[in-house]
């Protein structure tokens, strides 16, 4: 079910560990090593040994992004302001299942401060608590937000599964920068219960992994549903599928990521996939993108009260409180970037308000009804394909981050899943392509994923591993 090599919990850890202590220095994408790691590992080899296996990914270590509940390891969101409280009395119910499923909580991943909800010129893989993650392609190049960490981690070999959340390309981003597989799947797949929140409409944690099986397999875990999304990763699946192009309006903005979604489209009709192209939907105007803030701040506000009120110790319990910690430790804290999201959530539209209720409601107006759900529907198509981002741009301290274009507003907005796989490295760093589908179709786009996957492997092999000279 599961694409990676075997071995006892305890060797797989302990070797991973060790790459963790040799090679995470450049990476910086692992904040926190869980202290009894190998103690989980013996436990589940000697529960192996007696004849119990827990699931197929028993005794297999994750990383878990940091702000996901873990109750036995910190969870600080990036920030100062949770760094010295106690851990969570439990864990996240996704955390339940990984530990239920007999996986090693190997330690939890740095991530862009809270989310990347806290200030629009903020650093992406940038945190006061974590500081600055960097892709392992390229270790002057963004490995893009808000998991960063984790997409980092997978692609550096730091362990085979990690876990992300997205709101609104949090998932996606790292996968594509960092040349890993990131599923996002429909909101409401996944509980988000324990996970610190940014939007309770938009949220959804998911799997990173090396392959698309692998991401299935742990999306199962994850999900809980009845489910086993790996089984959907097996060949043959590609034939018949009707795929859409979006080309006018989600393609355009890199000639390297372009190209490679042009190859990739021509495996995809080798295998017996239908291309329709030409099948856009209209651009998100300006006022949709101002419809999802709205809701975002306004639905972060309540959800991180509600959030900080399940920790203990002497930490904020309102956004008001967040700010003026921040305020207060001006020197660590806004070192890069301000708080001004923070700022414009308390001077704005409160959850449930008329004004958010309308932003929400125009928004799923434009993503589904007028958008993928229409497209679709019109064309028969079971998916769309797009490129996902373009190359890591450099990381930059000092000016705000710009994307020339990204492939995940209207699955964001929606709340739909995507599907991102790497394609190929341009210039020596990762691009990738993703799919989209409507709500629950995260069976199909794991079949077309993982046939495009097997078909690039045939084609031109894996993705290259990042090196790094002098180390393992």
């Amino acid at each position: 079910m599961t694409s990676s090599p075997r071995g006892s919990a305890r060797s797989q850890s302990e070797e991973l560990l060790e790459r963790i202590r040799t090679i995470d220095p450049l990476t910086n994408a692992v904040c926190t090593v869980h202290p009894h790691a190998l103690t989980q590992a013996d436990r589940l080899d000697e529960e192996a040994a007696a004849g119990t296996v827990r699931s197929p990914l028993h005794g297999r270590a994750v990383l878990v992004k940091d702000n996901i509940d873990t109750h036995d390891l910190p969870t600080t969101a990036g920030s100062l302001a949770l760094a010295d409280a106690p851990p969570p009395t439990a864990d996240a119910t996704l955390v339940q299942r990984l530990r239920a499923a007999g996986m090693v909580v190997l330690g939890k991943t740095n991530l862009s401060e809270w989310a990347n909800i806290r200030d629009e010129a903020s650093t992406s893989g940038w945190s006061a608590y974590g500081g600055l993650t960097r892709n392992p392609y390229g270790l002057n190049r963004s490995a893009g937000g808000s998991s960063s960490g984790s997409g980092s981690a997978v692609a550096a070999g730091l362990a085979p599964y990690a876990i992300g959340t997205e709101t609104d390309g949090s998932i996606s981003c790292p996968a594509a920068f960092n040349g890993c597989v990131g599923i996002k799947p429909t909101v409401g797949t996944v509980p988000t219960a324990g996970v610190v929140p940014v939007s309770r409409s938009q949220d959804s944690p998911g799997p990173m992994a090396r392959t698309v099986a692998d991401a299935a397999a742990l999306l199962t875990v994850m999900a809980a549903n009845g489910i086993e999304y790996a089984e959907h990763a097996v060949p043959g699946r590609l034939a018949g599928k009707r795929i859409g192009v979006p080309r006018a309006t989600y393609w355009g903005y890199s000639p390297h990521a372009d190209a490679a979604a042009e190859r990739a489209l021509g495996l995809l009709a080798a295998e017996g996939a239908t291309i329709v192209d030409n099948t856009d939907l209209p651009p998100l105007a300006d006022e949709v993108w101002a419809d999802e803030m709205v809701v975002l701040l306004a639905e972060f506000r309540a959800g991180v009260a509600d959030y900080l009120a399940t920790r203990s110790g002497a930490v904020p319990r309102t956004l008001d409180e967040i700010v003026d910690f921040n305020r207060k430790h001006a020197s660590t804290e806004l070192a890069h970037f301000g708080q001004g999201l923070f700022e414009d959530a308390l001077a704005g539209p409160t959850q449930g308000s008329p004004e958010h209720r309308a932003a929400r409601q125009r928004g799923l107006e434009a993503a589904r009804k007028g958008g993928i759900d229409r497209v679709l529907r019109e064309h028969a198509l079971d998916a769309l394909v797009t490129p996902s981002y373009p190359p890591a741009h450099p990381i930059d301290l000092v000016n705000a981050e710009s994307l020339a274009g990204a492939c995940t507003g209207p699955t964001a907005i929606a709340g739909y899943p995507l599907v991102t796989v790497p394609t190929e490295l341009a210039a020596g760093l990762p691009v990738a392509v993703s799919w989209w589908g409507p709500a629950g179709s995260e069976t199909h786009l794991i079949e077309i994923a993982h046939g495009y996957e097997a078909a690039r492997d045939r084609s031109s092999g894996p993705l290259a591993a990042p090196t790094f000279p002098g180390f393992l």
